[in-house]
């Protein structure tokens, strides 16, 4: 999914929109002269027609213009002469009509008409959204810790002070989230000892809001697959694909594709042509997304290694195996989520936010899942305790067991079945420490972070999409040195 763009992936505006080699008519418009000033932002606001019939708003907020689509908002910067420069560093021109008014953009020779320059008052109201509402005084209120609410939700809370979360470290870290020392955070969730012990959300979001998880996704579609092998649905992780998936003949027919198991697919050695971090991969996640039946362009392509011997990261191999759980099952991946997963855990259907629809129509929201972070903490939680939840084992301690463990490398990091490993050096007085962490990843800013050896689950939200986000430092600089009993690293 959109994880590949934070590796420097050519996008465009949207983290999963771009279309590779389609050509569209230009129709009437004629490129204006260059303008030379930099002309205010207000006059590229509004909505924009886009792929597939959709379309993407563009609002204007401090220094910034944001391209905004399905509620994530895309950093254009303004270059000068109607041209803009996006997050993957792309150029964006924009159209002038004949009465010097915007008109429309170019994104790789394709044209898409401004629909209108009004754009819906809370679409502008989310991109210009501050961390906290300003009080009377203009200025928000000083922060104030308090242990998180006991909503009934089957999370116990507790006061972080009791669990090596000191006033001062908590408070210096939401009061970087609010002077934008850390910015577009979301949401901060922080479990240990068996307690919720920190919530605090930013920038309007508040716990009942479900928030896109992007690439975070696929470490529930690895829960599902395990879920799918301990009913028996599947034999295992060595099941072979084709042999669920028997579409006919494929493309490309290579006598290794017929080897390609269950494990290539959730390890990222699958062997296909298929790399979302190389915008030139036959299966680049952004020629999936445009084709009339996901997996089976995925398994048309290419082979180019044995599987099982080399990771590249690919969402191709993400959409087979979740495919695979429904043919398996005959069931539809949601439904079988919130009946085996999603409901064990008390987590109601109607907080739920899941289209997966594997075709060209879902090319907005790439059949990702929107949870709310209290739900993510569940899901964090249930692999943290072993797949048990309030007694009752939802998920095998074994599938659990080999989920986490480190099966490949994808890139310089570690990988299990759709979770990453990664370490950071939390900062100490005494020099680095290093930390070893099982995280769940997605673009902006969307972590579960398991970290054992501390009794510590963490879910972090944000909206750094295709930008820098600063859940590491947060991590490394923040949460990590006060739960080893140290201070924060100087600002």
């Amino acid at each position: 999914m959109t994880h590949a763009a934070m590796r420097g992936m050519r996008r465009v505006l949207s983290a999963a929109m771009a279309v590779a080699g389609m050509t569209f008519p230009l129709g009437a418009q004629s490129a204006s002269p260059p303008d030379p000033r930099h002309a205010p932002l207000a006059d590229y606001e509004g909505v924009y027609a886009y792929h597939d019939g959709t379309s993407i708003a563009l609002v204007a907020a401090d220094t910034m213009l944001f391209a905004v689509l399905d509620e994530a908002r895309y950093p254009l910067r303004a270059l000068g002469g109607d041209r803009f420069l996006n997050g993957s560093g792309d150029t964006i021109p924009f159209r002038r009509g004949a009465d010097g008014a915007v008109s429309g953009f170019v994104e790789r020779s394709v044209f898409f008409a401004r629909r209108t320059p009004v754009v819906d008052a809370a679409t502008a109201a989310a991109v210009r959204a501050r961390p906290r509402s300003a009080g009377v005084d203009g200025r928000p209120a000083p922060y104030a810790y308090a242990v998180p609410a006991d909503v009934g939700d089957g999370l116990r809370v507790g006061d972080a002070s009791e669990q090596g979360l000191d006033p001062a470290s908590v408070a210096r870290l939401v009061e970087r989230v609010l002077d934008g020392t850390y910015p577009d955070v979301h949401g901060i969730l922080v479990h240990r000892g068996g307690r919720l012990v920190l919530e605090e959300y930013f920038y309007g979001y508040d716990r009942e809001r479900p928030h896109q998880m992007r690439s975070a996704s696929k470490s529930i579609v690895s829960a599902l697959v395990g879920i799918a092998v301990d009913r028996g649905a599947l034999g295992g992780d060595g099941d072979l694909v084709v042999r669920h998936l028997a579409y006919g003949p494929y493309a490309n027919p290579d006598p290794r594709k017929d080897r390609l198991t269950l494990r290539d697919l959730l390890t990222m050695r699958s062997g296909l042509a298929c790399d979302d971090w190389d915008a030139d991969s036959p299966g680049n996640e952004s020629r999936v997304y445009q084709s009339d039946d996901w997996v089976k362009f995925v398994l048309d392509l290419p082979m180019l290694d044995e599987p099982g011997t080399r990771g590249r990261y690919c969402s191709g191999n993400v959409l087979v195996a979740g495919r695979m759980v429904e043919r398996a099952t005959g069931t539809p991946l949601p439904l079988f989520a919130r009946e085996h997963l999603f409901a064990p855990l008390g987590i109601r259907a109607a907080d739920v936010r899941w289209n997966y629809t594997l075709d060209a129509s879902n090319a907005a929201t790439f059949a990702q899942l929107y949870l709310r972070p209290r739900d993510m903490l569940k899901l964090g939680l249930l692999f943290h305790q072993q797949g048990k939840w309030d007694g009752r084992q939802v998920i095998s301690r074994e599938w659990v067991e080999r989920s986490t463990a480190r099966w490949s490398t994808v890139g310089d990091q570690e990988y299990g079945y759709f979770w990453w490993h990664q370490w950071v050096d939390a900062a100490t007085p005494d020099g680095p420490h290093r930390v070893d962490m099982v995280v769940a990843t997605g673009n902006g800013g969307q972590k579960i972070y398991l970290v054992p050896s501390l009794d510590l689950v963490v879910v972090l939200t944000g909206g750094s999409y295709n930008v820098s986000s600063p859940a590491t430092a947060i991590m490394a600089r923040e949460i990590l040195p006060a739960l080893l009993g140290q201070t924060t690293a100087p600002r």
